[in-house]
């Protein structure tokens, strides 16, 4: 079976195992990477750029290399292969996870129990829960689930289709690195630095395909493409301001403005000054969206290597007409 039928059934195969049973309950290998990362930067962390650079290199260049081999073992058995890519993309994929912790925090507010809201809202991102109220909470929980469509599925499946499984697994390990020490604390401003510079490249095709997707998927295709045009250059993210605009214009609210993160209070422009305030219903609608863009993602990313191989095919048959293939 040729490389990019591989990928297309176990992406498809992994995506699906996602979307039915979820994350792994016990041995998540991302969660396992994240514990061998920390290891890793107890043994090497300074506060200096170099060292921080040496942790990314070991970190992310070493499950990139196990990738590699394990594809490499597996090559000659399309069928292992064909598992080994499925396993993959559903250990590297969150979707279901996304809109299941999306919707918990949803539930809450709906029942009134702002404060279990609270404690469920560290599941989805990083903000300081406690002086935020209802409506606070729901515009948070919305701008998670957008940017971790592109950072949890999108992203994955652009990479998943450039490089295989050694690209599935560079992509998850690179976005987990960013969220252990890309951030800008005191800790980290140095250290984490090429960790959050090598995620914004990463990031950057998923994004943009994300953000793209949200148009196609959403209820105001024109609401979205403006408030990606006009907005998502003020966000402080490259990647994160295409997507939460975007988002921002499909469902029609108004995202940005003040947060809180670890004490550290930041002003951020309005997304869509044109929407309304998010509301507790739009978590619902946001994690649907969510879905159907990462759905649209794998069929993407299957016809983008399939379209590929193709044209790989149809130039080593041409070169062997024209003689260029010989020796």
């Amino acid at each position: 079976m040729r490389a990019d039928r591989i990928f297309a059934y176990g992406a498809t195969a992994g995506l699906i195992g996602d979307l039915v049973l979820g994350d792994p309950r016990r041995g998540h290998p991302v969660a396992a990477f994240g514990r061998a990362a920390g290891a890793v930067e107890s043994l090497l962390w300074r506060d200096h750029r170099g060292w921080g650079a040496a942790h990314t290199l070991v970190c992310a260049g070493g499950a990139a290399g196990a990738a590699a081999l394990a594809s490499r073992a597996v090559r000659r058995s399309p069928a292992a292969a064909l598992a080994l890519t499925a396993a993959a993309t559903w250990a590297v994929v969150g979707g279901t996870s996304l809109g299941r912790e999306a919707r918990a925090v949803g539930g809450a507010l709906e029942a009134g129990d702002i404060e279990v809201a609270r404690e469920r809202l560290p599941h989805l991102c990083g903000r300081d829960p406690q002086a935020l109220d209802a409506q606070q909470i729901a515009r948070a929980v919305v701008e998670s689930v957008a940017e971790n469509t592109s950072d949890a599925v999108v992203g994955a499946l652009v990479w998943g289709a450039l490089g295989g499984v050694p690209g599935l697994v560079a992509f998850r390990a690179i976005n987990t690195l960013d969220a252990m020490v890309g951030h800008k604390s005191a800790k980290y401003r140095r250290y984490g630095w090429a960790s959050a510079r090598l995620d914004d490249v990463a990031g950057w095709p998923g994004a943009r395909l994300t953000a793209a997707l949200a148009v196609v998927a959403g209820g105001d295709p024109q609401g979205a493409v403006r408030a990606w045009r006009t907005d998502a250059d003020k966000h402080p993210s490259p990647n994160a301001g295409p997507v939460e605009a975007s988002f921002a214009g499909a469902l029609g609210v108004r995202l940005g403005g003040t947060l809180s993160y670890a004490g550290r209070v930041e002003h951020r422009p309005v997304l869509n000054a044109a929407g309304r305030p998010v509301g507790v219903p739009d978590i619902e609608r946001a994690a649907r969206l969510s879905r159907r863009v990462g759905v649209l993602a794998l069929a993407t990313a299957v016809a983008g290597r399939l379209a590929f191989g193709a044209a790989v095919r149809r130039a080593a048959r041409s070169d062997i007409r024209t003689g260029k293939g010989r020796a």
